[in-house]
């Protein structure tokens, strides 16, 4: 494994032949390290991605993994792993061979970011995320042990980190303290509106401000929901719902059809494709302040209004399969936390809703 001194820079190179996986030799050259060790160490980390050993950092099997995944994935998806990837797992586990981080290695870096505390001194990371970022971690694994013989995944050996703290962490409102809610903001009728379809149609914020007006129909009291609207670098980007399940038609009391027709009767000029609910986040927010201390009622997180309605399916006495088909779940076990629904049900969810909302005087 040769390194070159490049006289002219001061610097070294590294330059050598290898074979590409169809088998064509190639020449790779790379200049500007610093010291000859750095160069072998460069050529080193080349070949053993080109060969596939899991003899290589793991930062170097990050880049392995890039390649086979990256293309595979949603954009906003891979951001987001992207972003934990590099900030959580390669300061750790970055210099360490694959095949030498065992299960040891593992529980010291739970312990390590359970330890971590804010200028306040609680924790700095959510039983909830360090279990999203542990799942990375072990995604990375699974790959080398799927794809590159990596004998075991010894995250598994090492156990969960965290737990699962939605339930602490979620917060739902009876149908009375939502009614107050809507009550207190009825006279913005923009978010009034958007606050309706959360609740009573159980939608998610981003299925929520990515709708158009052709998703709505009026004339069977149907949503349909096939895209999502996230909020990425600082861009409004639309994709597709957050689950394959996510693709639905969900059927609306028409009382809720009714509003939604008269709301976008006051958007003049709006076509099929032009989304109905142009407000951010922040707005919606700032509104849920506003309403819950006009009303009197606990301030809960916008994305609890959908646990609020799964709340109410159950209340209702609908099953978890029913109520998962509904919202959109890929299996029922998130059910059990919320809800959806099967499509033969729909009707008479959509019954018990109108039921359940005879307070509201007709429009």
């Amino acid at each position: 494994m040769p390194a070159y001194k490049d006289k002219n820079r001061n610097t070294w190179m590294a330059s050598f032949y290898y074979e590409d996986w169809t088998g064509t030799k190639k020449k790779k050259t790379k200049r500007g390290f610093k010291t000859k060790k750095e160069a072998l160490e460069w050529e080193r980390s080349f070949r053993n991605q080109k060969a596939e050993t899991l003899d290589m950092t793991f930062a170097d099997f990050v880049e392995v993994y890039t390649e086979d995944m990256k293309p595979k994935l949603r954009w906003n998806t891979w951001i987001t792993k992207e972003y934990i990837l590099k900030e959580k797992l390669i300061p750790y586990f970055g210099k360490k061979k694959m095949n030498e981080i065992k299960a040891s290695d593992i529980i010291k870096w739970q312990n390590t970011l359970i330890t971590m505390k804010d200028e306040n001194g609680k924790p700095l990371y959510s039983r909830k995320y360090l279990k999203t970022i542990q799942s990375q971690l072990s995604c990375i694994f699974n790959h080398a042990v799927r794809l590159y013989e990596l004998k075991k995944n010894p995250v598994h050996s090492a156990g969960p980190i965290g737990g699962d703290d939605r339930t602490q962490e979620m917060s739902i409102w009876s149908k009375d303290e939502y009614r107050a809610f809507s009550e207190a903001i009825s006279g913005n009728i923009e978010s009034f509106t958007a606050f309706e379809v959360l609740y009573w149609g159980g939608l998610r914020l981003g299925e929520m401000l990515a709708l158009t007006l052709g998703d709505i129909d009026f004339e069977n009291d149907e949503i349909h929901i096939t895209k999502s609207l996230q909020h990425i670098r600082g861009q409004i980007v639309i994709t597709p719902p957050k689950t394959k399940k996510g693709i639905r038609v969900v059927k609306i009391p028409h009382f809720l059809t009714r509003e939604l027709e008269m709301f976008t009767r006051m958007q003049y000029g709006i076509n099929p494709e032009n989304r109905i609910f142009m407000i951010s986040k922040e707005f919606l927010h700032h509104e849920m302040d506003r309403g819950s201390e006009a009303a009197g009622v606990k301030r809960i997180r916008i994305h609890d209004l959908r646990h609020s309605h799964v709340s109410m399916l159950i209340d209702m006495g609908f099953s978890a399969v029913d109520i998962a088909n509904r919202v959109g779940h890929e299996n029922i076990d998130i059910t059990m936390h919320y809800a959806h629904m099967f499509p033969h049900k729909q009707q008479e969810i959509v019954g018990k809703l109108e039921i359940e909302n005879d307070w509201q005087e007709a429009i």
